[in-house]
């Protein structure tokens, strides 16, 4: 690993790869792809350990749970899917989205999802229940990339419309608006420190 190598190849896409995520303790690699399915691979060994079917059209992005037993999954065909980790079944599809899903995260806690969208708004979903808990509305233009501060107090949502907006997490409410960006904001993280 040190020498800059390849360690492994994961093949068997026919077509494009749009994310990849690690589980948090790197036994698994999730990928998503334009076939519309997410598969998860033995990091060891290279090996497809399953292959999550189920989205209408091509997945845009994938994230583990904090304790790695949920894989998150967004869509093109405007939904959330939460699947088991070590079953690859299904444990619901976040309905709600008008358009295109670009991404999710898992707070830090892993008792709620976010998923930014391309109908300009980002929903906090409940893991256990699969239930909305607030839609986070402002933007002007599609939410590309999402974000938890590592307290899981704020998320942070990345737009095309040149802005990053800070929600408070408990209430939906919004704590600013960075703007300055000449371009879209495409991505956003935080520091581990906050």
């Amino acid at each position: 690993m040190a020498t800059g190598s390849c360690y492994r190849t994961l093949e068997g896409y026919s077509g494009s790869v749009y994310a990849v995520a690690f589980s948090p303790d790197g036994q698994l690699v999730a990928s998503a792809s334009d076939n519309n399915t997410v598969r998860l691979w033995e990091a060891a060994t290279g090996s497809c350990r399953s292959t999550l079917e189920g989205h209408s059209t091509s997945v845009s992005a994938v994230a583990f749970s904090p304790d790695g037993q949920l894989v998150a999954s967004a869509s093109g065909d405007k939904t959330v899917r939460l699947w088991e980790a070590t079953t690859g079944s299904c444990r619901s599809t976040l309905e709600g989205h008008s358009r295109s899903v670009n991404a999710v995260a898992f707070s830090p806690d892993g008792q709620l999802v976010a998923s930014a969208s391309d109908d300009k708004t980002v929903r906090l979903w409940e893991t256990a229940t699969g239930s909305c808990r607030s839609t986070l509305e402002g933007h002007l233009s599609y939410v590309r990339a999402v974000a938890f501060s590592p307290d899981g107090q704020l998320v942070a949502p990345a737009s095309w419309d040149d802005t990053v907006w800070l929600w408070e997490a408990a209430t939906g409410s919004c704590r600013s608006t960075i703007k300055g960006h000449l371009s879209d904001a495409r991505v956003v993280a935080f520091l581990l420190d906050g």
